[in-house]
């Protein structure tokens, strides 16, 4: 991840409510992910497949909120 990058992940935290939920949604899935494929929770692989799944959901939203924050402020800028 770049500075601006960072930087635009840590404006959106602090500045959307939706951004944040997807990013606390994401770290959720990703630990459940985690632990069921190191067998700390049972789970079959068609639950956890759904996870994974929905996993890269949160994650591609959050990377279209990221650009479109890094496009507004470009815009702004000019």
């Amino acid at each position: 991840m770049t500075d601006n990058e960072q930087k635009v992940l840590e404006r959106l935290l602090e500045h959307s409510d939706e951004f944040r939920g997807l990013y606390d949604r994401h770290n959720e899935l990703k630990a459940k992910v985690r632990d069921a494929e190191l067998g700390h929770v049972p789970m079959d692989s068609m639950r956890l497949g759904e996870l994974k799944r929905e996993k890269l959901r949160t994650k591609d939203r959050m990377a279209m909120l990221i650009a479109a924050h890094g496009e507004e402020r470009a815009a702004s800028s000019v």
